[in-house]
C-alpha cells in the first residue's frame, strides 16, 4: 500500500506524469512485497518551495508512505533512484529534493484495514 506524493516547483504536462508515474512504479519494487498493483501516486505542480531561505525555482519534496517496515538499504535505493529520475526528467538538482518516508502500521482500503 505505498503512497508516493511529490511537491514541484515546476509545471508537470500530462506526458511527464506519465512517465514519472511509470518510472516509480518501477522504483517502488526495490521494497520487497511492494509493487505497482497498489501504488497511488499524487502531483502537486507548480508548488511554492523556499530551501536556505530563498525560493526555489527547481525543487521537489517528496513523501513515500508504505503500509508497514522496510530495511534502511532499499529505502536507500529508492531516495537515489528518485532524485536520479527528478534530475533526469525535470531538471531539479539532486542537493534540491528531499525523500521523507512515513511507515504506517493501519492503513485502510475498500471498507477495511489491513
Amino acid at each position: 500500500m505505498p503512497f508516493i506524493n511529490s511537491k514541484i516547483t515546476t509545471k508537470l504536462t500530462k506526458e511527464k506524469k506519465d512517465l514519472i508515474k511509470s518510472e516509480l512504479g518501477k522504483i517502488i519494487t526495490n521494497i520487497p512485497g511492494k509493487s505497482e498493483n497498489y501504488l497511488m501516486i499524487g502531483f502537486e505542480d507548480e508548488y511554492s518551495l523556499y530551501f536556505r531561505g530563498e525560493e526555489l525555482q527547481y525543487g521537489a519534496f517528496v513523501e513515500v508512505k508504505i503500509f508497514g517496515k522496510a530495511d534502511k538499504k532499499h529505502l536507500e535505493m529508492i531516495t537515489k533512484d528518485i532524485c536520479n529520475l527528478y534530475e533526469k526528467e525535470l531538471n531539479i538538482p539532486q542537493d534540491c529534493i528531499y525523500v521523507k518516508y512515513e511507515e504506517v502500521d493501519n492503513w485502510g482500503f475498500n471498507g477495511f484495514n489491513f
